[in-house]
């Protein structure tokens, strides 16, 4: 719901955002009065010890005081139960509630104090039961104390007066075009900067140069840009969420037609196709999943990584000429050798170098398939994820490709940092002169899949029979124009319902637009689709089939949005006015479509069973196009099916089960011969 307004200013959290804490602090506080009370009843009569009669006193008073807190929080609670997310109405009472709640704090500070002048002063000489009890009284005002006031700062929003301001007259809506055009610059530079000094906040441990400051002017006005034209709470969008995966469960169980281009024939030569496609995405991921070095070789061998690294990593490395960058203790460089399987002599160059748009990378001989491998890492830093974050389109061009396009601004930045060091460093010059009959192969996963792509690209006129494999790359990569041009030469591998290639910024718009609408039109309090949606998430069962306003509804009505909808965006919401005139709820994108790179394998999950403490997962593959990666899918594997081992199990266990078929194939021939 639009959010709630106390004290002139807008807060970031609803009205019916007080069922779930206010029905824990009232279990406490019913515990709490419940036990003073015995307590006052078991030594009533008996307080004649040094400090007694304060101790009467202090008990009488705490009683009256928890039995106003009880009284206003059941009230709070209440009425926070009422209305839906959208119907704000019957919760129109609450603000007067949370005047009346936030000012019996003030008794209950001040009993505090009392309470523990009284535990800590040593002429105090009661039942030590007693005492006992009135410190953890003391303690646990103070803690309730505490949490209410980082509570108080997590919902404060620094923009809440200034989008207030625009509806506390009704003269402001009426102002002229140029005094209402430079109040809405100041509102969106002002959120600008607080976007900005968030950023800066979280990237406070990184040394900070011109190229940080930009990124982050560039990200605090795409943050800006993306949340300023709804009204929503955090717990609105994590109920819209929870609405969305079960509406998608309940479409995925239902009939349709297919939505992806497959070949179904067994013995089809797009089939055959794709097998070899798995086999060498399966060995190449090898290279991706080492480029993340020993943080990714520990993650997957916990127990065994750190004696194994010890052991054998200082041995053997190359030259100091060919490592650029800082790693300590050779770790880095001692899991690449354990995850590629490779000689140190294999590698040809290996840069840990970490800045923004500057991603570690390495190149390698492979002799198993005759390659030369450029390795790019993914996102393993705050710096990398600066340069996921720097989403803006910038052109490309290149000679001898017919029609330029856009590409992401950040990744192609990377992109451009590692072909300069592959070229003008003579990288790729001396492992040619190594090996000159060997291909060329770029591989990455995540952003250095995103990167291989960009790369390989830019590669491509100078290594015509190069090879790319983009495993798990963002969405919002190419231009329609570049993703086609680069069919030909790269294969981008997505498993699942993986959230990074699905991540583009229409899809993030398309993603809002669709949480609005459900959240809008569901007809249940926002408290039971959030406690529903933790049950679903957690244990599973049947999606709830909640109730709302489009049932019943029309086709034709289908395509126009409902008030309660308009409600929720900035043009129509009481606490914000026309922040962004031209943003609607069925206004046009204003983000270009980017797509994925390449031809796309999707694996999907088929079937899966349980082995004592193991999963066993069987994977499907299939050709696909970019279409069916045009929304963001909500899941509890959207993180999971993203992750480079995951990746790298589904793609071995297609290329096992691949092999087992190849050799009952061939066994199946013997016989025939015989």
């Amino acid at each position: 719901m639009p959010g709630l307004v106390v004290f002139g200013r807008r807060w970031a959290i609803g009205s019916d955002d007080f069922v779930l804490p206010g029905a824990f602090e009232l279990f406490v506080r019913l515990v709490w009065w419940i036990g003073i009370l015995a307590l006052y009843a078991v030594h009533k009569g008996q307080f004649n010890c040094p400090g007694g009669g304060l101790l009467h006193s202090y008990l009488l008073v705490l009683l009256i005081l928890l039995a106003s807190i009880i009284c206003a929080l059941s009230a709070l609670v209440y009425v926070s139960m009422q209305g839906t997310i959208s119907n704000p109405g019957p919760r129109k009472s609450l603000p007067k509630l949370l005047y009346t709640r936030l000012l019996l704090y003030v008794p209950e500070f001040i009993w505090a104090v009392v309470g523990a002048v009284w535990v800590s002063d040593s002429s105090v000489h009661c039942e030590k039961t007693v005492i006992n009890v009135i410190t953890g009284t003391v303690i646990a005002s103070w803690v309730i104390i505490i949490f209410t006031i980082i509570g108080v700062v997590i919902v404060f929003d620094p923009l809440g007066g200034k989008k207030t301001f625009y509806l506390t007259d009704s003269v402001n809506r009426n102002l002229e075009s140029s005094q209402s055009g430079q109040l809405l610059y100041n509102v969106k530079n002002t959120a600008t900067r607080v976007w900005e000094k968030r950023i800066r906040l979280l990237c406070c441990c990184i040394v900070q140069d011109d190229d940080h400051r930009v990124a982050f002017t560039s990200i605090a006005e795409l943050f800006r840009t993306y949340f300023s034209d709804t009204d929503l709470v955090p717990s609105d969008i994590a109920a819209g969420l929870t609405l969305l995966h079960q509406e998608q469960d309940k479409m995925e169980n239902c009939p349709k037609e297919p939505e992806e281009v497959l070949c179904h024939s067994p013995s089809s030569l797009v089939t055959d196709d794709l097998d070899i496609e798995l086999e060498n995405a399966a060995h190449y991921m090898l290279f991706a999943a080492a480029a993340y070095g020993w943080p990714y070789y520990i993650y997957t061998n916990p127990f065994t990584a750190l004696c194994k690294l010890g052991g054998d990593c200082c041995g053997n490395r190359p030259t100091d000429s060919d490592i650029t960058g800082s790693d300590r203790h050779n770790f880095h460089f001692g899991s690449i050798l354990k995850i590629t399987g490779l000689q140190y002599r294999d590698f040809i160059h290996i840069s840990f170098h970490n800045k923004i748009y500057e991603i570690p990378f390495f190149v390698a001989l492979d002799h198993k398939k005759e390659a030369i491998v450029v390795a790019v890492r993914g996102t393993l830093s705050f710096e990398d994820i600066l340069t996921d974050l720097s989403a803006d389109c910038e052109d490309l061009t290149l000679e001898d490709v017919l029609e330029n396009g856009f590409v992401h601004k950040g990744i192609t930045q990377a992109a451009n940092y590692i072909y300069r060091k592959l070229i003008n460093d003579g990288i790729l010059n001396q492992a040619f002169t190594i090996a000159p009959e060997y291909k060329l192969v770029v591989v990455g996963h995540s952003l250095g899949g995103g990167t291989a792509s960009i790369l390989a690209i830019m590669l491509r006129n100078s290594f015509p029979t190069l090879r790319c494999f983009a495993f798990s790359p963002p969405g919002g990569l190419l231009s329609k124009s570049l993703a086609d041009y680069t069919k030909h030469f790269i294969v981008s591998v997505i498993v699942g319902k993986d959230l990074v290639a699905r991540l583009s910024m229409p899809n993030m718009e398309d993603l809002k637009r669709r949480i609005v609408r459900i959240v809008a039109n569901c007809n249940r309090p926002k408290y039971q689709i959030l406690l529903r949606g933790c049950w679903y998430e957690v244990f599973g069962g049947d999606p709830d089939n909640f109730p709302t306003e489009l049932d019943g509804r029309n086709q034709d009505a289908l395509t126009q949005p409902l008030l309660a909808e308009e409600s929720l965006m900035v043009r129509r919401s009481p606490s914000y006015n026309a922040l962004e005139d031209e943003s609607h709820l069925n206004s046009p994108p204003q983000y270009p479509h980017l797509y994925l790179p390449g031809k796309i394998i999707h694996i999907v999950e088929e079937s899966s069973s349980r082995r004592l403490c193991s999963l066993d997962i069987k994977y499907t593959a299939r050709w696909s196009n970019e279409t069916v990666f045009s929304s963001i899918l909500i899941s509890p594997k959207m993180i999971t099916d993203h992750m480079p081992d995951v990746v790298l199990k589904a793609l071995n266990s297609l290329s096992q089960e691949h092999g087992s078929c190849m050799s009952c194939q061939r066994r199946e021939c013997d016989t025939n011969v015989v």
